[in-house]
């Protein structure tokens, strides 16, 4: 079933949008419960799989989501589970989950995880910054839905979640930023704990709970309750906007002050990368790191955004152990991880 996903690209990894140099995606994620079933961490196995029918039946007659993959991610085996979670389409707590089931488009913009910590995690990814554009489909296909199913509400409190910080709207709206420039000119640390200062959260490549790695950073509301959705996501975008500026200058000033020493950063990390051997995941996230910045600065002009989107998803352990149709040992799986990196750039 997830073979299909091998050879193509999310839309959201297209590499396009408004600010595209700088913001790799948007997410728009909202969280939500039926109200005529207990919560998942309290509902039995029985209630759990019928959550997950009338959810997978509603879905089908959504006209966002007809034509939509509906996958039971817990008879899938752990390979295909991690895939879905290096491709950022379910959470590392939702690959183990009971129950659990996505309902994902082909296009892997719009994706539902069910029974995960709430009922429904809506989820949708564009390219570049557009929240604004997230958030409306999103919208459109919630309502939806809330008609079909009910969804748990309260007139004191908005939606009513699991977890507490999720409660009033539901809604993390996030921007996963690239700032290479801010790294090398020693000012991310100050722009970032700017922005924690503010009551938004700054999380790694893969959400909550972990670390940044290759310069890219989420970006996301922590507030849920008492201020409407519109205000959330203008807020982020502000801020994310912010933040652009802050890079953009930065890279100004390295072209400015230390252009040769960029210039070799860049080439240095391109020269490995299309001629490696033996590379690991680490290590590739790192090397893209300056090497999108070349590509972003018009120094690099045979690379494009989307090669590199590619090469980010696809040498993943999960992809490469899928590609390969086998079990691969560290040093295989870094052999393996070299030849797909020279493949994709050689397209």
């Amino acid at each position: 079933m997830l073979n299909k996903l091998l050879n193509q690209s999310g839309k959201w990894l297209e590499g396009e949008g408004p600010y595209g140099d700088i913001v790799i995606s948007s997410r728009i994620r909202i969280a939500r419960n039926l109200k005529s079933h207990l919560f998942c961490h309290r509902a039995a196995i029985t209630e759990l799989d019928d959550i997950r029918k009338k959810i997978f039946l509603a879905a089908s007659n959504n006209e966002y989501l007809k034509n939509s993959l509906l996958i039971e991610v817990d008879n899938l085996d752990q390979i295909d589970r991690r895939l879905l979670v290096e491709r950022h389409l379910i959470s590392c707590e939702h690959a183990e989950a009971k129950k659990a089931g996505l309902v994902l488009d082909p296009k892997e913009m719009i994706s539902i995880m069910v029974n995960e910590e709430d009922h429904l995690r809506f989820q949708v990814l564009e390219s570049g910054l557009k929240l604004m554009d997230a958030w409306r489909i999103a919208e459109q296909i919630e309502s939806k839905l809330d008609t079909e199913l009910g969804f748990a509400f309260s007139t004191d409190f908005g939606y009513i979640t699991s977890c507490p910080t999720n409660v009033g709207t539901g809604l993390r709206a996030s921007a996963l930023v690239h700032l290479p420039a801010l790294m090398m000119s020693n000012q991310i640390t100050s722009v970032l704990k700017a922005v924690s200062q503010i009551h938004l959260a700054v999380r790694g490549f893969y959400g909550e709970g972990t670390h940044a790695i290759g310069n890219f950073y989420q970006v996301s509301n922590q507030v849920t309750l008492g201020h409407p959705e519109e205000e959330i996501i203008n807020n982020i975008e502000m801020v994310t906007k912010q933040i652009i500026e802050h890079e953009k200058k930065a890279r100004e000033l390295l072209l400015e002050t230390d252009r040769a020493m960029l210039e070799d950063n860049i080439y240095r990390s391109l020269g490995i990368l299309s001629n490696a051997r033996i590379i690991s995941s680490k290590e590739v996230m790192n090397l893209l790191s300056p090497l999108r910045l070349g590509v972003d600065l018009d120094i690099i002009k045979d690379v494009s955004r989307k090669t590199l989107n590619q090469i980010l998803i696809r040498t993943q352990p999960a992809h490469l152990r899928k590609y390969a149709g086998k079990e691969l040992v560290a040093r295989e799986a870094d052999i393996k991880r070299a030849e797909t990196v020279r493949e994709i750039m050689n397209l």
